[in-house]
């Protein structure tokens, strides 16, 4: 009667995140929707460091030009 639609594929790439190096903390954001040069964790309050993640391509249209 009712076929299951299979979602169709998002294009994944490398993108840069900045993750929250607290153990108990999964917080991360993309470094393209980050306000501060160097932010800190909205969950938790700890510090950030950069890395690479493979995620959905997303477009931000407010881009801040201070931090590319």
């Amino acid at each position: 009667m009712f076929s299951k639609k299979i979602p169709e594929a998002l294009p994944e790439e490398d993108t840069s995140v900045w993750s929250c190096i607290s153990g108990d903390c999964k917080g991360w954001m993309r470094t393209n929707f980050v306000f501060q040069e160097e932010p800190v964790c909205p969950l938790c309050g700890s510090a950030m460091a950069q890395e690479i993640r493979l995620l959905p391509v997303l477009m931000n249209s407010t881009k801040n030009a201070a931090f590319p």
